[in-house]
């Protein structure tokens, strides 16, 4: 399952006048899986079902 809009991805990668491959389409998804669920878990463990930016 992918994390990303491919197409907002591809968007900055052309504004930055780079490629972006599909295997780092894979890595960046995997990326952000990472880090909502880190920024979940600190919610949790702070009695929160709200992920807030102080927990990423």
């Amino acid at each position: 399952m992918s994390y990303i809009v491919k197409s907002k991805i591809r968007e900055l990668a052309k504004e930055l006048d780079v490629s972006i491959s599909s295997e780092a389409d894979e890595v960046i998804s995997d990326a952000v899986k990472d880090i909502i669920t880190k920024a979940a878990k600190r919610a949790e463990a702070n009695g929160r079902k709200t992920v807030k930016a102080r927990d990423i």
